[in-house]
């Protein structure tokens, strides 16, 4: 039995703490339905856990004609379609079919935000922790309280509770309805686009109209009318081009060229006399 003081834990926690697909999906449910903390998804879990394991043990049972298991498996069906978790006339392998969201439904908290009670889950939440929610004439301050089929008509606030002012700020307004409804804008203008020219495509060409000059008009017009002729030039165009004048080259400068001292050289007739000499 243990000591009433500490209890045993009525669930049980996954196999391994750390899995990605598995977190994810309880941060999911704890923001939709509005849970303190995954204990409570957990607890959903190991009463769902139960349900299966009663009925795959059933399932093997009513082959073989037992009575007992025939029995059992009818107030299995039954509860569960008192609790509105399975709808009537389901079968054991409906039970199987179920997920952890048919039972967080069923909650309490779940059900009194889908009656108006409140605006959000979490609202719920804290009006019954708080005692403004009863069933029947019965106040609860169970969040988790598993609602029955014929419980969930008698679910409103309490007689002593301020929420029965209509007039009340924590009261929702209007009728309750589980899809938010948006404020309809007002509509948008539609706003014309002024169709800009692309670059690339150019303006259309204006035909521009010739203007009459006096020398476009024939020559016995302009000679009756009096105004100056101008007669045709004769000269034919030279047929050569003409000829382009080179710019003008700058004068080079010239470099002195450096002195040189070359050796004076003597007369050869000067050599001969003196060589004479030597030999008379």
């Amino acid at each position: 039995m243990g000591r009433p003081k500490f209890s045993r834990k009525k669930y049980e926690t996954p196999s391994h703490p750390w899995q990605e697909e598995r977190i994810k999906a309880e941060n999911e449910l704890v923001k939709k339905y509005g849970l303190k903390n995954k204990r409570e998804i957990w607890k959903a879990e190991t009463r769902l856990k139960k349900y299966r394991q009663q009925a795959r043990g059933l399932l093997a049972k009513v082959g073989t004609g037992d009575v007992q298991s025939k029995k059992e498996s009818e107030q299995l069906l039954l509860h569960l379609d008192r609790m509105k978790i399975l709808p009537p006339n389901s079968t054991l392998d409906d039970v199987l079919a179920l997920e952890t969201e048919a039972i967080l439904s069923r909650r309490l908290q779940t059900i009194a935000y889908l009656k108006g009670l409140s605006n959000t889950p979490n609202q719920a939440r804290q009006l019954i922790a708080h005692g403004h929610v009863a069933v029947g004439n019965k106040r609860l301050t169970i969040p988790g309280y598993m609602v029955s089929k014929e419980e969930e008509s008698e679910i409103a606030y309490i007689g002593d509770s301020a929420l029965n002012d209509p007039m009340h700020p924590a009261r929702p307004r209007g009728e309750f309805s589980s899809i938010p409804i948006k404020r309809d804008a007002k509509p948008k203008e539609e706003k014309v686009e002024e169709t800009k020219p692309a670059k690339d495509t150019q303006p259309p060409a204006v035909e521009e109209k010739p203007v009459e000059s006096s020398d476009t008009k024939p020559v016995e017009e302009q000679k009756a009318e009096g105004t100056p002729v101008k007669e045709p030039s004769t000269e034919e165009p030279s047929a050569e081009p003409p000829v382009e004048e080179k710019p003008e080259e700058p004068p080079i400068e010239e470099k002195p060229e450096k002195a040189t001292a070359e050796p004076v050289e003597e007369p050869k007739e000067g050599k001969k006399e003196e060589k004479k000499e030597e030999d008379n």
